[in-house]
């Protein structure tokens, strides 16, 4: 039972019994503990439409006689005082009965725990990490790949049939481009068979294929005219030429093998890897649907949409008769449509594609293919903060390989610093800098909200107190430390639970950390409908941050006492709730640390 929806149930029966349809309202959590676990502010907000209902004066009286109503309803077990105060606020109390069976409902849910059906029927396609071909896998990719994966996690965590596309970016003018320098090298190297080429495009690394790329740009100032050589390229590839199917298939597999790599760094698995490229049989049908509908435009030899309120059209296919990448989405949505028949598609993209996104939603809207409160575009800041050494490494491109490499380097160094790795073989120091490390970068960004800027801080990243990735898993392996302590007392929590909760009347400090827990379900839902994950993060902080106070100030394997035995378990109800948390942030928990 959720406190907070039997709340807003009640609040919705005492609207309904005064005959009143839907009213808008929303639960809030007070800053301070003395204010209640609950707040609503309903008698301000809807004074107008609620006073004649109510034969109300002030909203303050409003707010006290809807408190008198409501305490009818909802049971003593769940809210143990509803209090009003001016102007018109409505503060509820969580009993402690309520809060002590919460212990009970963690350790018998466990991993399952704060789940919910919520979505079950329903499918949502995530579009993530999309890095491009024939490029390094930049840190700007970061975002969007560790978002999208904690969006992942939580939808399906809710019963959704979550589908995650990565959506790579295999099609394209640079094709072009790096085509044209690959011919180029093959000519300089006397190359002339289609073995000889292959071989050599096979041996090019992924950070060679980038000179290329920058090599080719450094070219165009001086030579204007191979531009149009590299779209010639790409328009080759478009039309099947073998010779440049043969290069852009080489470029797509060495790619996704050196991606596969960071994938695997920092565990990220995603359902689907469908690149532009694989919806080259929908773009006809999309050109075809625009044509049908009188739609499509000629625009200077391009083909154009015009979109009400927008001064710029949506461009489908250029002058040479290249597709675009707005087309190209325009038939991914066509495609995710027929297959998976979606209730929601989310994007998770940077924020430059933000006008990209409103043509592409609009467009696809006009054309019929799905509503536009269907598609969701998270438009992710930018990470600052990473420049200097790391990105005179590589260039200006700072390398995601590189910045976890060297997260890894400085969790290891941190750990040795502060003697948590003494004891442990080094192989295990390297399993804990590693899980540490890119934890660290992972949960560094998912604190944050997604459409703001990170501002990169090594001290901050890595640090064991604070807002932090090591922190929290820190916090973790405390609780692991405490229950194999009990277990080396021979303390069975297991067996302890099995028939009830100890008989012990908690303090308000262990009230607090169950104060904590008790809003893990409901976090849950607000970060997946809100896109963010890091409501989510700001939850665990707050339960770690409560259980380690709890922990300094309050000893837990005194005796075998009902205090204690309720306080083994009050720890073990914390470290599930944050380990499920963790694991929905993609975050290792480690035993030792």
């Amino acid at each position: 039972m959720e406190a907070g929806k039997e709340i807003e149930k009640a609040l919705r029966r005492v609207m309904a019994e005064a005959g009143l349809g839907k009213i808008d309202f929303s639960l809030e959590r007070p800053n301070k503990v003395k204010q209640g676990d609950y707040a609503v502010n309903i008698a301000l907000t809807e004074f107008a439409i609620l006073r004649k209902k109510f034969s109300a004066k002030t909203p303050f009286d409003l707010a006290e006689k809807i408190a008198r109503r409501l305490k009818k309803i909802i049971a003593p077990s769940l809210i143990e005082k509803i209090e009003v105060i001016p102007p018109g606020f409505i503060n509820f109390y969580l009993s402690p009965s309520y809060l002590k069976n919460l212990i009970k409902i963690v350790l018998a849910e466990k991993e399952n725990f704060g789940r919910s059906r919520e979505g079950e029927e329903k499918t949502v396609v995530i579009d993530y990490s999309a890095p491009n071909i024939a490029k390094p896998f930049g840190v700007g990719h970061l975002r969007s790949t560790i978002i999208g994966q904690a969006l992942y996690n939580l939808y399906e965590f809710l019963g959704y049939k979550v589908i995650g596309d990565n959506h790579i970016g295999d099609w394209g003018t640079q094709f072009g481009k790096l085509i044209y320098q690959i011919e180029e090298k093959a000519q300089e190297l006397g190359l002339t068979t289609k073995k000889a080429k292959e071989k050599m495009v096979s041996s090019l690394t992924i950070k060679q294929l980038e000179k290329l790329y920058i090599d080719f740009h450094k070219k165009v100032a001086a030579q204007p005219l191979i531009e149009e050589q590299a779209r010639n390229w790409f328009k080759k590839l478009e039309d099947g030429n073998e010779e440049a199917r043969m290069i852009w298939r080489i470029l797509v597999a060495s790619s996704m093998k050196e991606y596969e790599k960071i994938y695997d760094m920092l565990s990220i698995k995603i359902d689907f890897v469908l690149g532009e490229s694989f919806y080259q049989k929908e773009w006809k049908k999309v050109l075809l649907e625009a044509k049908k509908k009188n739609l499509l435009q000629k625009s200077r030899g391009a083909e154009i949409i015009l979109i009400e309120g927008f001064e710029t059209p949506a461009m489908l296919v250029k002058s040479d008769g290249a597709t675009t990448y707005l087309l190209r989405d325009l038939a991914t949505i066509k495609y995710r449509q027929r297959r998976w028949q979606p209730n929601l598609i989310i994007y998770e993209t940077g924020a430059d594609h933000k006008f990209h996104f409103r043509q592409v939603f609009a467009v696809a809207a006009m054309l019929g293919e799905i509503d536009k409160e269907k598609l969701v575009h998270i438009p992710h800041g930018m990470i600052r903060g990473l420049e200097g050494e790391l990105s005179t490494r590589q260039g200006k491109t700072i390398h995601l390989e590189t910045v976890l490499e060297e997260a890894i380097k400085r969790a290891g160094q941190l750990a040795k610093k502060a003697g948590i790795v003494k004891s442990l073989s080094e192989k295990q120091q390297k399993e804990i800098a590693r899980e540490v490390g890119v934890g660290a970068i992972k949960y560094n960004d998912l604190k944050q909200n997604p459409r703001t800027d990170i501002i990169f801080d090594w001290e901050k990243v890595l640090r064991l107190k604070g807002n932090s990735g090591p922190y929290l898993q820190y916090t973790w392996a405390r609780c692991q430390s405490v229950m194999q302590k009990a277990k080396e007392k021979d303390w069975n929590l297991e067996d302890i639970l099995k028939e009830k909760t100890p008989n012990y009347q908690p303090n308000s400090t262990e009230l607090s950390v169950l104060r904590e827990i008790c809003y893990f379900s409901e976090t849950i839902k607000r970060a997946a409908f809100t896109y963010a994950p890091n409501l989510l993060a700001q939850f665990l902080y707050c339960l770690a941050k409560q259980y380690n106070y709890f922990y300094d100030n309050c000893r837990i394997l005194q005796d075998k006492s009902q205090k204690s035995l309720f306080r083994l378990s009050l720890t073990a109800a914390a470290a599930q709730t944050l380990k499920n948390g963790l694991c929905l942030l993609g975050l290792t928990t480690l035993e030792k640390m």
